[in-house]
């Protein structure tokens, strides 16, 4: 691994592109207790940048899957890269965190991109387990379609457990939620910052050890949370997939930008 000195420092947005208010505790953890109460989620996707490079991770979904799912649908999550001054066309580089709907939408608004995917994901949305709903819910066959069309094209890096991306982006696979879950592991000027995804929806899904309920393998994912602990540099340069608390702490990217904030940057306490 390169030194930590030598290494570019890069920026992180998170982009809140979707909500759901009408969910409690009990949906987001595989054990409760009886003090049940409202637990709402928002939907990111994150965008990664330094003056040599762009790189996106996940992409979404869009109007389609949030009318089925019943989803409140903030803003194209690609439409939104607008106002980092990105467009879909600059785009080279998009990491597929997995191919669950609310992740990996959207890829033909990305015209130019190549998608980093862990190989074991694509098995699994693609094989035996599809045939059994309990796996599948999550999965909308027509963005595992459009993926491998892009396998087709040429468009489709396939990584196989934890790699180098390129300097200071790393690949972790984690696994747990789906077979080829991959977390991020990103170089900034605070230090190296993980960006969960699906290894960890919530704060509290790490913290107290309590799985989502929508899991491949419950010791893969509790094994993911102490991995995701070894590879960031301190719990605060952790952040989960799902929280809404991540708008809350991270500063804003400007004033007028309530759902885009800086990752880079040191979380408040809230």
């Amino acid at each position: 691994m390169s030194q930590q000195t030598s290494l570019p420092k890069y920026e992180i947005y998170a982009i809140r592109y979707a909500h759901l208010e009408k969910r409690t505790r009990k949906d987001n953890f595989i054990s409760t207790d009886a003090h049940d109460g409202a637990m709402p989620m928002d939907f990111f996707v994150w965008l990664i940048r330094s003056p040599e490079r762009t790189v996106l991770v996940d992409t979404g979904f869009g109007e389609r899957a949030a009318k089925e799912r019943q989803r409140q649908l903030i803003k194209c999550p690609i439409a939104s890269l607008e106002v980092l001054d990105i467009t879909p066309e600059s785009i080279q580089d998009v990491i597929i965190t997995h191919l669950h709907y609310d992740h990996a939408g959207n890829l033909d608004k990305l015209p130019n991109a190549r998608f980093h995917i862990q190989e074991a994901e694509v098995h699994y949305a693609c094989g035996h387990h599809m045939c059994h709903g309990v796996f599948r819910h999550a999965y909308d066959v027509e963005d595992v379609v459009t993926l491998v069309r892009n396998v087709y094209a040429d468009r489709v890096v396939f990584h196989e457990g934890d790699t180098a991306l390129m300097p200071g982006i790393e690949l972790a696979l984690i696994g747990g939620h789906t077979k080829g879950l991959q977390s991020v592991r990103v170089h900034t000027a605070r230090g190296w910052v993980v960006l969960a995804s699906d290894a960890s929806h919530y704060y509290d899904n790490m913290h107290n050890i309590s799985p989502f309920p929508i899991v491949y393998h419950v010791g893969d994912m509790v094994d993911g949370y102490a991995k995701l602990q070894r590879l960031a540099d301190s719990p605060d340069h952790i952040v989960p997939g799902h929280d809404p608390l991540v708008l809350r702490q991270y500063p804003r990217y400007d004033a007028k930008q309530i759902d885009i904030v800086k990752l880079h940057e040191p979380p408040s306490l809230v």
